[in-house]
């Protein structure tokens, strides 16, 4: 799988496939936009407020899911030396910093109407505040060290140790006693939201997903031949 992601592979991308791609998504995000206004029921006590949950809970998934990939590619990339991990991780860092952002806004102004307060330090939301200061130490890292192996380093050293938050915040609603609500949908057992909310959810994901997919295409597309120019001036 991994040499889908070699240089060659990658610069042979056409602009046609991407555009493709960016059809997908728009087709994807507006029917599940609508499926998640217009369609998808209001909840019985949060009333029309849950229909943020459609944007808030794809984008903590995916901000959590990037950040498993960078720093499982920093342990790759330290071990086993593999010279395009860092141009992949490096790629993926501000797509992840987009969703965390997007994840606190958006789980911020779910939080007024059903908590009656924006912030509360418990331990899920500032668990995602750590993550969202590991995504911009890495992407800050890449962009103020100008030496290439030094900044590998560094970045994949905070990649590393910022998996140790991952979990924090996938239990923190269980180990400690915080306004968040327990997950709805895990990976051990069935959902317990109901199907009329799960559809759009899931559409809302696939879509967010692609758009990840595309965002990561382009930029990880730049940066190889950003090194190749550089590697040529040299």
């Amino acid at each position: 799988m991994l040499k889908n992601f070699f240089p060659n592979k990658i610069l042979s991308i056409k602009n046609q496939f991407i555009n493709s791609l960016i059809i997908l998504m728009i087709f994807i995000i507006l029917f599940g936009l609508a499926y998640s206004l217009f369609i998808s029921p209001e909840d019985y006590i949060q009333g029309d407020s849950v229909r943020i949950m459609y944007v808030h809970v794809p984008s903590s998934f995916i901000a959590l899911g990037i950040f498993t990939l960078i720093g499982t590619g920093s342990i790759l990339n330290l071990i086993f030396k593999i010279k395009v991990m860092p141009f992949i991780t490096k790629s993926l860092a501000p797509i992840g910093v987009i969703f965390t952002l997007i994840s606190i806004v958006t789980g911020s102004l779910w939080g007024k109407p059903t908590w009656g307060i924006w912030w509360v330090w418990d331990a899920r939301l500032t668990s995602m505040l750590i993550l969202l200061i590991f995504y911009l130490a890495y992407v800050l890292t890449w962009k103020f060290i100008e030496n290439f192996e030094k900044a590998n380093k560094i970045s994949s050293i905070i990649g590393i140790v910022g998996l140790i938050n991952l979990p924090v915040i996938k239990y923190s609603v269980d180990w400690w006693n915080t306004l968040h609500q327990p997950s709805s949908i895990t990976l051990t057992s069935a959902p317990t939201i109901h199907h009329t909310m799960l559809v759009p959810l899931l559409i809302m994901l696939v879509g967010m997903i692609v758009y990840s997919l595309i965002i990561f295409l382009i930029k990880y597309k730049t940066e190889l031949i950003k090194f190749k120019l550089n590697k040529n001036n040299r």
